[in-house]
C-alpha cells in the first residue's frame, strides 16, 4: 500500500450543489487555500448527516483560516440538492457538496467501496499547493468528529508556517511546540 501524504490531489472536474446553485467544481479551484475533501457513503442516511452538521457547525471558523471544506458522496449533484430541500439538518450545509457519481474521485482518494459502490468515510486536508497532509479513513459505521479535524487543521497550518517545529499530541493553537533535536532525544 502506498500512501498519499505530500502527492499532490488528483485532477478531477465535477458538479456539485452549493448555495442553491449547481456549480463546476476542479482541482484547480482548489489550489491557492487549504482544502478539505470529506468523503462520505451516500445522502438520505443515517451517520452521514450527523457528520455534515457536525462539520458545518464547524465552517465559519474553518473559513476564517482559509480553508474550504468540500464534502463528498458518490451521488449526484441533484440528490444533494433534493437532500438539501427536504432535509432541515442538511440545510446547515454551507459548503460545496461534491457529486462523484461514477467514484471517479473515491477511486482517485483510495476510498471507494466497490462491492457497496460508495466512499469509505474518508477526510484529507491538502494545503495551497495542493499537497495533501493529512488523510483519515475509516469504516462507515464510524462517525468522525469535527472538532478533532479543526485542531489538526490548525496544527498542519502551524507547522506549514513553523518550519522545524512540530505539534505534539493532543497540541492546540497557543499550546507548546517541539523543535526536535538531538538534544531531546530520550527526554520526552
Amino acid at each position: 500500500m502506498n500512501t498519499i501524504i505530500n502527492t499532490r490531489i488528483p485532477e478531477f472536474k465535477v458538479q456539485a450543489f452549493h448555495n442553491g446553485e449547481f456549480k463546476t467544481v476542479t482541482d484547480k479551484d482548489v489550489l491557492g487555500k487549504w482544502a478539505v475533501f470529506f468523503f462520505y457513503p451516500a445522502d438520505f442516511t443515517f451517520v452521514c448527516p450527523t457528520e455534515l452538521v457536525d462539520l458545518a457547525e464547524k465552517y465559519e471558523k474553518l473559513k476564517s483560516l482559509g480553508v474550504e471544506v468540500y464534502s463528498v458522496s458518490c451521488d449526484t449533484h441533484y440528490v444533494h440538492k433534493a437532500w438539501h430541500d427536504t432535509s432541515d439538518s442538511i440545510k446547515k450545509i454551507n459548503y460545496p457538496m461534491l457529486a462523484d457519481p461514477k467514484g471517479l474521485l473515491a477511486r482517485a482518494f483510495g476510498v471507494m467501496d466497490e462491492e457497496e459502490g460508495v466512499a469509505y468515510r474518508g477526510t484529507f486536508v491538502s494545503d495551497p499547493e495542493g499537497l495533501i497532509k493529512l488523510v483519515e479513513i475509516q469504516d462507515n459505521s464510524i462517525g468522525r468528529n469535527a472538532d478533532e479535524l479543526l485542531r489538526k487543521v490548525e496544527a498542519a497550518q502551524f507547522v506549514a508556517s513553523h518550519p522545524g517545529e512540530v505539534c505534539p499530541a493532543k497540541w492546540k493553537e497557543g499550546a507548546e511546540t517541539l523543535k526536535p533535536s538531538i538534544d531531546l532525544v530520550g527526554k520526552i
